[in-house]
Order: C-alpha cells, then sequence, then structure tokens
C-alpha cells in the first residue's frame, strides 16, 4: 500500500523529504485547508496508509483533528512543544517520530546519525 505523510508547509516537506525515501508521498495542507483541499487531499490519499505530522501548536492541532476526520485510520507523528514547529524539530527527534512509525525501511539517516537498532 503506498505511503503518505501530510504536513502543513512546503518548509515541513522539504524537512521531511530529507529524512524519507522518495517513493514516500509527502502532501501539504499549505495552514488550515479549506473544503476544496481537503477533498484534493483526500483524493491523492483516499488509498494509501496516511501519517499526520503537523505542528504542535493550535494551528497544528485545528489541521490535525480537521485531517483525523478525514482519515480515521491515520498514524499521528507528534513534535515537541517548543520546537518551531516541523520544519524546527531536529532530525534526531523527527527520525525517533518516524522509527516509532514503523517507517524505519524508509528512512534516510542523516550522515550524523546512524541507524537505531534494536529497542534503545
Amino acid at each position: 500500500m503506498p505511503i503518505t505523510v501530510i504536513v502543513e508547509g512546503k518548509n515541513d516537506r522539504s524537512k521531511i523529504r530529507r529524512l524519507l525515501d522518495e517513493n514516500i508521498r509527502i502532501l501539504c495542507t499549505f495552514g488550515t485547508p479549506n473544503a476544496a483541499r481537503l477533498e484534493s487531499l483526500y483524493q491523492e490519499a483516499k488509498h494509501d496508509e496516511v501519517y499526520l505530522f503537523l505542528d504542535n501548536d493550535s494551528s497544528g492541532r485545528k489541521i490535525r483533528a480537521l485531517l483525523s476526520d478525514l482519515f480515521p485510520d491515520a498514524d499521528h507523528l507528534y513534535t515537541r512543544r517548543g520546537y518551531a514547529g516541523v520544519e524546527g524539530t531536529p532530525d534526531e527527534y523527527a527520525v525517533q517520530q518516524l522509527e516509532k512509525a514503523g517507517l524505519d525501511e524508509f528512512i534516510r539517516y542523516p550522515d550524523t546519525m546512524l541507524p537505531r537498532t534494536g529497542h534503545e
């Protein structure tokens, strides 16, 4: 099954694109999506395994709620409060979230990181 990660903006997409295999589709909401954008996202990802990786702020929580209604089976990835959104999340923490979501085989580890093994 194809995999899609939905993020808020193009900088978030660039961040996650660096960390994931090119076979993983990354879609943007471009802020709080209107009905047309929600329909577009749904049409693009309705047959995919969907992951939501959104900012930990009020806007991100609002978008997560909208997308949770649209994709009730989506897996949720979280950044920490205090990080400047997904784009400002340190690579190490973003990779941990991708690993927790079971996306290990698709992660492109930064040169400064080695893949984790076992349960550390």
